[in-house]
Formats: C-alpha cells, sequence, structure tokens
C-alpha cells in the first residue's frame, strides 16, 4: 500500500471510526415552507400515493417539535394544488405498469396495496387500466418482453408458470397458455398446486 493511500486511510478511520460513512446526516427541516419546497421536489422526481410523501416528509421533519403537524399541513396543501391525488396516482401507475411493464392485474394491485393506496381508489384504477385487456394477449406480450420461449423440459414450464405468476397472472390464464404450448397435464396439474409466489 503507497504511503498516500496509507495516510488517506488513517485520515478515514480517524474521521468515521466506525466505517466510513457514505449517506449524509439529513438536516431536519422545522419549516412549513421549506418542506413544502422539498415535498414538490420529491414530488418532480416521480409520482408518489399520498402515504409514500408521508413517509418520506416523516424522515425529514422532527417529531418532537411538531413535525406530524408540519406533514399533514403540506400534504394538505399538495392536495388542495392537485399535485397530490391518489386516484390519479393509481390510474398513471396501472396504465404505465400495464403498457410497458406488461404486468398483469394482480402484479399492480399488490404493487398499489405496498404504496398505501386505498382499496377502493385501486379497484378502481385497475377496472379502468384493464376493462378492455386480454389477459392472454397480455401474458404472451410479457413473455416476449421476457424473451422466455415455448418450455422443453418440465422444469422450464415450472420457470415460465412461477415467472407469470410473479408478473401478475392467473393460474387459469398461465395454464391455457402451457397447455397450448403442450405442456404434459401431469407437470400443470403439480404447478397449479403450488403455493403462489
Amino acid at each position: 500500500m503507497s504511503k498516500a493511500l496509507r495516510h488517506l486511510r488513517a485520515d478515514t478511520v480517524s474521521r468515521y471510526p466506525y466505517g466510513m460513512a457514505f449517506s449524509r446526516a439529513k438536516k431536519k427541516i422545522g419549516d412549513e415552507g421549506a418542506l413544502y419546497e422539498y415535498a414538490v421536489g420529491a414530488l418532480g422526481r416521480r409520482m408518489r400515493s399520498v402515504a409514500e410523501l408521508k413517509r418520506l416528509l416523516r424522515q425529514r421533519v422532527d417529531e418532537k417539535a411538531g413535525g406530524e403537524v408540519l406533514v399533514e399541513a403540506v400534504v394538505l396543501r399538495l392536495r388542495e394544488q392537485r399535485y397530490l391525488n391518489d386516484a390519479q396516482y393509481a390510474s398513471a401507475y396501472s396504465s404505465y405498469r400495464r403498457d410497458n411493464e406488461k404486468f398483469g392485474r394482480l402484479r399492480v394491485i399488490s404493487d398499489l396495496k405496498s404504496r398505501g393506496v386505498h382499496g377502493d381508489v385501486i379497484e378502481k384504477a385497475i377496472s379502468g387500466a384493464y376493462s378492455e385487456v386480454n389477459d392472454e394477449q397480455l401474458a404472451r406480450a410479457f413473455l416476449r418482453r421476457k424473451r422466455l420461449q415455448k418450455p422443453s423440459d418440465q422444469k422450464q414450464a415450472a420457470r415460465v408458470f412461477r415467472t407469470l405468476a410473479r408478473a401478475g397472472f392467473t393460474t387459469k390464464v398461465i395454464v391455457t397458455i402451457l397447455k397450448k404450448w403442450d405442456v404434459d397435464e401431469e407437470v400443470l396439474s403439480a404447478l397449479e398446486s403450488e403455493p403462489a409466489p
């Protein structure tokens, strides 16, 4: 090790005795204006649900100094200005995942739930986004996107089955596709009895 590297390493250890600290310490925001600006910037980078934005903002405020009140005030202001709307978010998210990722409705429902969107809002968004969609054609488009071919053995059939299940397609759709690919009935019944991923 060169002398310069030893010096750099010794300097780093003296400043960060428990290892290198790569993340900057996040400065807590104490006023509504600054928190609002931070929230607008976060929404400018990507759309977020109300729950996601609240989680993000809670990390930036001091809860002991009335941080929750600041978060609620900023969220209310963003809702009034229509920067934050879970119905629009769910609709745009569903359409994007359907058109670009080729995901099935079950995957999109699961993703929206994990982002804190309310069940009624999810139901309306999914019914709107997937009303004209043929699930089998969407599943085949997903397979093309992932470059998955007709399985030649049981192991490949299981891989296709699990991949489609993770992508949000129902067992009925998956089995229909595999039957058209002449996968053995025994293999299909074994795959159908597997627990969902």
